[in-house]
């Protein structure tokens, strides 16, 4: 890690990034500021305040067929994803 940034080393993986809204709302509830983004690979989730993504990326809406978590829309990438702390 350096200055505030680590990167995902991400060869050929996918990724998903997307907001969790439970979390927006448990802050606005509470006054905290946990992380609301989730990073999600085939072998871990890290919680990030913002992130950076290195390559293409896109933008998916599923209702229908929404993640496991419960998300319906994501951010897809195979590209590097740095998250900043």
């Amino acid at each position: 890690m350096l200055g505030g940034i680590f990167l995902m080393e991400m060869t050929m993986v996918q990724t998903k990034v997307h907001v969790n809204q439970h979390v927006i709302k448990a802050n606005r509830k509470s006054g905290k500021k946990d992380p609301v983004l989730t990073v999600k690979t085939y072998k871990s989730n890290t919680y990030a305040k913002e992130v950076y993504i290195t390559g293409p990326c896109t933008v998916k809406y599923s209702p229908d067929k929404p993640l496991s978590c419960g998300a319906q829309v994501w951010i897809h990438t195979e590209s590097e994803v740095e998250i900043i702390e």
